[in-house]
């Protein structure tokens, strides 16, 4: 496949998941084959109008539907949410650098994410579950501002109630009825217990957050090299030609999303990084 031209893709569903993030439902047209990496993105193209990147949240083999969450931010990405059902769109893809799956068996796996950084992480959730018996213990931990930003709360409730998973919510700021913790989601951090030799951290969300995540985490004693993060930046071309994503030597579409912590960790919080 040419990696500079999109493919057709229907919308096959729409979900509105809070007031300014959606879930589109795609199939691709062409009945090419397609699969992708935990942690990998499509660049998703409005007709007219120009394309975006976007994690992967899933994908359903039988059906061949491609799941995408998206928040409506700008131009374009306002124009996806006005789509309904029958559009047609772009799509390329998949791009990038997933999450360590492989290094992540039989090892006890901790996801911390914060906002809609819950998005890209979703996949590691979906691989580790359905591939149950290649990893140990899956703890969950997600952070939002305030609760109402906390999209998938059935989610979460059908996961929390699986063996040998554990999920801990935070809010900044709680509404009533709130049963979570309140405060940053590093807090939760003194809520379980785990075995910094048999661990492996995936953490995706805002780089300040991530950037605490990863100190608490190595201060309690998970490896520096057990240690993941899904880096943001303007991703435009995403095969590394533009040059708009570079972050040090590095070209997050094409290096990443997905980077060590000790390849990025002196850049995170660095001015022009």
């Amino acid at each position: 496949m040419n990696a500079y031209l999109p493919r057709e893709a229907m919308i096959v569903e729409r979900t509105e998941e809070s007031p300014d993030t959606f879930t589109l439902q795609l199939r691709l047209t062409d009945g090419e084959p397609y699969s992708f990496a935990p942690g990998q993105f499509n660049m998703l193209y409005l007709y007219g109008s120009g394309e975006v990147p976007i994690s992967i949240v899933g994908e359903d083999r039988q059906s061949g539907v491609l799941t995408h969450t998206i928040r409506a931010l700008g131009r374009i990405t306002n124009g996806l949410a006005a789509l309904r059902p029958g559009d047609r769109i772009g799509l390329r893809g998949p791009y990038g650098r997933g999450w360590p799956m492989q290094q992540a068996r039989n090892r006890d796996v901790i996801v911390v994410t914060g906002g809609l950084g819950c998005a890209p992480s979703v996949s590691i959730i979906h691989h580790v579950l359905e591939h149950r018996g290649d990893y140990g213990h899956l703890t969950i931990l997600q952070g939002v501002k305030h609760t109402d930003d906390l999209i998938w709360r059935e989610q979460y409730e059908t996961w929390a109630a699986l063996p040998d998973v554990t999920v801990l919510l935070a809010a900044d700021v709680a509404s009533p009825g709130w049963h979570g913790h309140v405060g940053l989601v590093t807090a939760l951090f003194d809520q379980f217990r785990f075995e910094p030799g048999r661990s492996i951290a995936m953490l995706c969300g805002p780089e300040i957050m991530m950037r605490a995540a990863a100190d608490g985490l190595h201060f309690r004693g998970l490896p520096a090299d057990a240690i993941y993060l899904s880096m943001e930046r303007n991703m435009q071309c995403a095969v590394g030609h533009c040059g708009h994503c570079q972050m040090g030597a590095s070209f997050v579409c094409r290096d990443g999303p997905v980077f060590g912590w000790p390849e990025v960790r002196e850049l995170l919080g660095t001015r022009g990084f």
